[in-house]
């Protein structure tokens, strides 16, 4: 922790999971940013065109299952499946502590005569799984994390459906693991390990085996599903996939800027969210606003002193209005709340002065 660093370009931290720089001081983003620019996209919508055609051959009523929320990245994926003679069956998998926001914009996405499985996972076990993740593991929405993976392809198991695209690829978006980058499919491994990060096996012990339903991968026969990221088939743009959503799926952003940040156009389906990152910023130094940050910079919509202005402001920002939230929902109080949170505070990297984290190191 004596060489904490950002990257040269964007602001990603040398203490984020998985992350690669090279000699320059560019992080695997950044990499994956100037690499995107050479690569033949057209090329890999033709590979594309030849897993469309095979899967065609199923005759099924669907021929991919697309994981939505109904925010911009779902629906953009949604669109391009449509758009490209795919008949798509989504699935949502709907988070706890749902946003009023979250659920209008499902609803005004299923407007668009989309065919739409909802899974409400079972609320008390979903919570037990949560309140492990956030008490034993920093991840007040593991429960969630997992069920985006299992419960999907248990529907797609049921309905004989061969194909999950998913959004992204984070990590070589966002900086880490570089291994999917090039690889069209993904196998559920590399979703346990680096996902999970291996704590799968001991979040799911934490409940009865009656429970597990939704949630097991360890018995599930996945092996003739292929999981796959649009990411790899076409340059990723989150802000044009949001353009694409307001206008073709009545998109609608928050009022005010969320949490943490100063965009209202993502992750607006849970409160829970707000934790997420709140916890990411004390683990890791830093939060939210760093990653919108990087998406813009490396967009080229910011410049990175636009972007060290931003995140001095509004990178530790916490949920202080959803506090009673989370101590009702993880049925717990306040000041065992704030021990889980001290639980997982870097303390080479913050301090506490009063009743608040600050950072003692510098943004640059």
């Amino acid at each position: 922790m004596t060489e904490v660093f950002r990257c040269k370009n964007c602001l990603n931290m040398s203490t984020r999971p998985r992350i690669s720089f090279d000699r320059r001081g560019f992080c695997n983003a950044c990499q994956w940013a100037e690499q995107k620019k050479s690569i033949n996209w057209k090329k890999r919508l033709l590979d594309f065109e030849i897993i469309k055609k095979k899967i065609k051959k199923n005759k099924n009523e669907f021929d991919v299952i697309v994981p939505v929320s109904g925010g911009k990245d779902g629906s953009y994926v949604t669109h391009q499946m449509i758009s490209r003679g795919l008949r798509p069956l989504c699935v949502t998998v709907n988070p706890p502590l749902r946003t009023e926001l979250g659920y209008k914009n499902l609803e005004n996405f299923k407007k668009n005569n989309i065919s739409l499985i909802e899974v409400n996972l079972p609320y008390e076990t979903h919570r037990k799984l949560n309140t492990y993740g956030f008490c034993h593991h920093g991840r007040p929405l593991f429960g969630w994390v997992i069920g985006i993976f299992s419960a999907v392809i248990k529907i797609a198991q049921e309905k004989k459906i061969k194909l999950i695209m998913y959004g992204e690829d984070g990590e070589a978006e966002y900086g880490g693991s570089n291994k999917l980058k090039n690889k069209s499919f993904f196998p559920i491994e590399f979703v346990k390990k680096i996902y999970f990060e291996e704590q799968y096996n001991k979040t799911l012990g934490s409940i009865n085996n009656r429970d597990k339903y939704w949630w097991d991968l360890n018995n599930i026969g996945s092996k003739d599903i292929k999981l796959a990221h649009w990411s790899y088939f076409e340059n990723w743009d989150s802000y044009r996939n949001y353009i694409i959503a307001k206008k073709f799926y009545n998109l609608e952003d928050k009022k005010d800027k969320n949490i943490g940040t100063y965009t209202n156009f993502g992750q607006n389906d849970t409160y829970l969210y707000d934790l997420h990152c709140y916890l990411m910023y004390l683990k890791f130094g830093f939060g939210r606003c760093t990653q919108d940050i990087g998406i813009d910079i490396r967009r080229g919509a910011m410049s990175r002193n636009q972007g060290i202005e931003l995140a001095k402001i509004y990178d530790d920002e916490f949920s202080n209005e959803n506090l009673e939230l989370y101590l009702d929902y993880f049925n717990i109080n306040e000041k065992k709340f704030h021990k889980v949170i001290e639980k997982f505070v870097n303390k080479k990297l913050f301090k506490k002065n009063g009743k608040k984290w600050v950072k003692k190191f510098k943004l640059l």
